[in-house]
C-alpha cells in the first residue's frame, strides 16, 4: 500500500520503495544510497523542512547496515505535521551514503554518531570523525558480528 508521498513520487518518476506504514501511521521509504542525496534535496523543496532524527542499526549479522532519516513538514497553520521515515540501506563491505548535512544541518552529530558506532561513511559530510569513542577505537561497536575487547581501559577518578 502507498502513501501519499510514495504516490508523488512515482508520479514525479522518483525510484524508491514503499514499506507501509509503521505502528503509528508513519509512511517508511526504502531508497537507494545512489538516490539518496538528490531524494533528500527534493522532499526538502517539497516541505519536509525538519529532520527529527537520524539513527542507524545493524540489520542482521553479516548483512546490510541501514541508515534511518525521521524528516517532518512544518508549516504554519498546520495542527497535525505530515511525517515520514526514510530508509537507505548500504552493504557492510563498504557501507556508504551521501550526507544530508547540507540538507539539513542537524545531521551533523547524528551522521557522526552513525559512523563511529556503526562505520557507515557519509559522503561529503565536513566533520566525519569519531563523536563517541576515542579515535584509535578499532572497530564499529554496534556491529552484530563486532567482538568486544578483552581489555577496559581504566582511567584516573581525578
Amino acid at each position: 500500500m502507498q502513501g501519499r508521498l510514495s504516490t508523488w513520487l512515482v508520479k514525479h518518476g522518483l525510484v524508491h520503495s514503499s514499506l507501509g506504514f509503521d505502528y503509528q501511521g508513519i509512511e517508511t521509504l526504502q531508497i537507494k544510497p545512489e538516490d539518496w542525496h538528490s531524494i533528500a534535496v527534493i522532499l526538502y523543496v517539497y516541505g519536509y523542512n525538519y529532520l527529527r532524527s537520524q539513527c542507524a542499526y545493524d540489520v542482521a549479522p553479516g548483512g546490510l547496515l541501514a541508515s534511518v532519516y525521521h524528516l517532518t513538514r512544518i508549516a504554519y497553520g498546520i495542527d497535525q505535521p505530515e511525517e515520514v521515515c526514510i530508509k537507505v540501506f548500504a552493504p557492510r563491505r563498504n557501507p556508504r551514503i551521501p550526507s544530508v548535512f547540507w540538507v539539513w544541518k542537524s545531521a551533523d552529530f547524528q551522521e557522526r554518531e552513525s559512523y563511529d558506532m556503526l562505520g557507515i561513511f557519509y559522503d561529503n559530510h565536513p566533520r566525519l570523525k569519531r563523536i563517541l569513542m576515542p579515535e584509535s577505537w578499532i572497530g564499529w561497536p554496534l556491529r552484530k558480528d563486532y567482538i568486544a575487547p578483552n581489555f577496559y581501559e581504566i582511567q584516573d577518578a581525578h
